[in-house]
C-alpha cells in the first residue's frame, strides 16, 4: 500500500474529502493534514505540515488544495524538498512528472471538477519522470 498526504483550506475541503475516498478506495493510506470542516481557514497552517511530512521522508508525495490552488503552491514550494506543480488540466498534471519531477500536486478546487482531479491525479500518480535534461533543471532549483 502506497502512502499520500492531502492538506487544503476551507476552499478545497469539500473536494479533499471525495479524493481520500477515492484514495481510501484505491488502496493508498492518506494522511489528511486538514483542514477537516469547511471553516474559514488559512492554507499556510495546513500546507506547511504536508511539505514537512514530504521533506523527512514520512511521505513521497501530496496533494494541496486551495480556491485558486496559487496559495497552497507558494507555501508548499517555500520548503526547499518541495516541486509543488499547480495544475489545471490533464498536459499539465504529465508535465508536471515528467519534467518537474514533482512530489506534490496542487489543485484550484473552485475551478475545476471532482472528475478533472481524478483524471490529473491518475497522471500525477503514474507519470513517471523523465530525467535527463530534466534532472538538471531540477538541480539549478535549491536556492545556495
Amino acid at each position: 500500500m502506497s502512502k499520500i498526504g492531502i492538506a487544503c483550506d476551507h476552499a478545497g475541503y469539500e473536494m479533499k474529502e471525495f479524493l481520500v475516498g477515492f484514495l481510501d478506495a484505491m488502496g493508498f493510506e492518506v494522511l489528511d493534514f486538514g483542514t477537516h470542516s469547511p471553516e474559514s481557514v488559512d492554507y499556510a497552517d495546513f500546507g506547511h505540515p504536508l511539505a514537512a511530512a514530504i521533506e523527512s521522508g514520512e511521505l513521497e508525495r501530496g496533494i494541496g488544495l486551495c480556491g485558486s490552488g496559487e496559495g497552497m503552491a507558494m507555501t508548499l514550494n517555500k520548503h526547499q524538498g518541495i516541486r509543488a506543480g499547480l495544475c489545471w488540466n490533464s498536459e499539465v498534471a504529465a508535465l508536471i512528472r515528467q519534467h518537474n519531477n514533482a512530489n506534490v500536486i496542487v489543485f484550484p478546487a473552485r475551478f475545476i471538477s471532482n472528475d478533472e482531479a481524478v483524471a490529473m491525479l491518475d497522471l500525477f500518480l503514474n507519470t513517471p519522470f523523465e530525467g535527463g535534461r530534466h534532472q538538471n533543471r531540477i538541480d539549478k532549483m535549491a536556492c545556495k
